[in-house]
């Protein structure tokens, strides 16, 4: 009832019905009253209750017929009565009730089942304004390290929908300070922003209106869009469709000589280097001497999107992508041994590119720079409108248009549509053309980076992981980075059960599958630590391996 007679609109549905039972009651006492005088005029007498008894009986259409009239005039009237009840009881009256009471009172239900604040308790909240492939992802990292959140959903239904599905949601408008002043905004971690540019604006002005300090992480479609995001005072602005076009790009056949960098740990750099095509396949590390080499560490290999911890019997085939660890100077002597130069296609060979939008661009611009000749593959008309150069209008799907775009001398094919099942299809696709061929794909939705590595793929880079990861290491950037799905790097100080032993004695990646790749000692950090040196107990050990391995590190040591 409060909430019918506060808001406006249930206010004036509530007055309506209400008039609507006074006109129903004003119907039923003169056709009571209209009962009585022909009832007169047949020469009977009943009481007023009798009345009221037949008159609603006979609007009811349940009409018992234990009272009836005799005479032409009291059976018109009863057709009058029986109709106008079919009218106002039958029709009139479930419709008013349904329209006027009990839609507005469910959704009063509604709103009262969704939280519309957050409790008095919580601080350190990471606030989440749009739920999309990005921040669903980050919300799956933020379970693992433990960190609180909350989703703002304007629309009711939606919020209920989440909250139902056990999202952590509460109910607002993005752009109504008093929904931050309940989401506790002075106490939060983080505020994410993922909507379009035009929200994401509006977003981050309605939370500078409140305070200055909160960090605000927003993304831009628009490269013109950059410099109004970052006026109102955000943290950070993420193109995110333009940093996976340019490090699927990256991954190319001819890039860097071999070696991608991924991540940067102090002067410890984390890089991938595919082994196809180079002297690395079909050997095992024990073979290479790569360490003796070189002065990396291969701290693990990809197999078909699985990270796995290798041993020095372990062989390296043609589709694994090796993870290393090391200094810049150690990178370099890496590629003087082992670069790609030995891969034999042409300068000339082109590199595919299948989509034009804005991801195949970025990589398209990533390949332009570097001097490697490329060629898109864009369906839509409107889109090879606007992208003329190097550019082939046509379905990547058909054979002749991959035949007629060069597939049979390119180098590598980077496939990279906002649809899944395309891009699926499509590394499928390319594999049986050219068994030989690189193929680099996108896959929007974590859970097919999986299928596309069956497909055929030798590196995906997942859209929705890349974004959480950039924004759980702003979170955290002195605790742990994460370079790569699946892939973190940590540091923790010696525990004392370690101190004085060293790395070959702990075992520490036979029992945890965690690779120490560094350590920090006196301010110094050692790259490719010697296994047989004594570790000293204030030594920070700087370690590298997937979320479940680091949670075995921990409870082992």
């Amino acid at each position: 009832m409060s909430y019918f007679l506060q808001d406006r609109t249930t206010k004036r549905n509530f007055i309506l019905l209400a008039k609507f039972f006074t006109f129903l009651a004003f119907i039923v006492i003169v056709y009571s009253v209209l009962f009585h005088v022909i009832m007169l005029y047949e020469g009977r007498n009943f009481s007023w209750i009798t009345g009221f008894y037949w008159t609603l009986t006979v609007m009811s259409t349940l009409g018992f017929g234990d009272i009836t009239f005799k005479t032409d005039l009291g059976l018109i009237f009863t057709i009058t009565v029986l109709l106008s009840g079919i009218v106002f009881l039958l029709i009139m009256l479930p419709f008013t009730f349904i329209r006027f009471f009990y839609d507005p009172w469910l959704e009063a239900q509604k709103k009262s089942r969704a939280p519309r604040e957050l409790p008095a308790d919580i601080s350190g909240h990471i606030i989440i304004t749009n739920l999309d492939p990005i921040t669903s992802k980050l919300i799956e990292k933020l379970g693992k390290y433990n960190y609180e959140y909350v989703i703002v959903e304007s629309d009711i239904h939606m919020a209920l929908d989440l909250h139902d599905q056990g999202f952590k949601v509460v109910h607002g408008d993005e752009d109504n300070p008093e929904t931050y002043e309940r989401l506790r905004i002075h106490e939060a971690a983080m505020v994410v922003a993922t909507h379009d540019d035009l929200m994401n604006t509006n977003v981050s002005f309605t939370i500078r209106e409140i305070t200055d300090k909160v960090p605000i992480i927003t993304t831009a479609d628009n490269v013109h869009s950059i410099d109004i995001l970052e006026f109102p005072g955000n943290t950070r602005v993420f193109q995110f469709m333009k940093m996976l076009g340019e490090s699927l790009g990256l991954r190319t056949f001819g890039i860097d000589l071999g070696t991608n960098v991924i991540g940067r740990f102090d002067e410890l750099l984390i890089a991938e280097s595919s082994a196809m095509h180079t002297p690395l396949e079909g050997k095992t590390l024990a073979e290479i001497h790569l360490r003796e080499k070189t002065g990396i560490t291969v701290v693990g290999f990809w197999e078909h999107g699985i990270f796995e911890v290798p041993t020095p019997q372990t062989v390296i085939s043609s589709t694994t992508v090796l993870v290393m660890a090391g200094t810049d100077e150690q990178l370099n002597r890496f590629d003087k041994h082992y670069a790609i130069s030995c891969v034999e296609y042409s300068p000339d060979a082109p590199v595919l590119i299948l989509g034009g939008g804005r991801v195949g661009y970025a990589a398209a611009e990533t390949l332009k720079a570097r001097n490697i000749p490329y060629t898109i593959i864009e369906k839509s008309s409107s889109v090879a409108c606007d992208k003329k150069d190097n550019l082939i209008q046509g379905d990547a799907a058909d054979k002749n248009t991959l035949l007629k775009a060069g597939i049979k001398e390119a180098r590598s094919v980077i496939i990279t549509t906002h649809n899944d099942a395309m891009n699926i299809y499509l590394t499928f696709y390319c594999r049986q053309l050219r068994p030989d061929i690189q193929v680099i794909s996108r896959a929007t939705a974590e859970r097919s980076a999986s299928k596309l590595h069956r497909a055929g793929a030798d590196v995906v880079l997942s859209y929705a992981a890349m974004g959480a990861n950039r924004i759980l290491n702003l979170l955290q950037p002195d605790d742990v980075s994460v370079f790569t799905e699946g892939l973190n790097v940590f540091s923790k100080t010696v525990h004392g059960s370690l101190a004085g032993k060293t790395l070959a004695d702990t075992q520490i990646r036979e029992k945890t599958g965690c690779s120490v790749i560094a350590i920090k000692s006196e301010g110094r950090l050692a790259v490719s630590p010697d296994p047989h040196i004594p570790l000293n107990e204030k030594d920070e050990l700087i370690l590298i391996c997937s979320l479940d391995a680091e949670k075995q590190f921990l409870e082992n040591y």
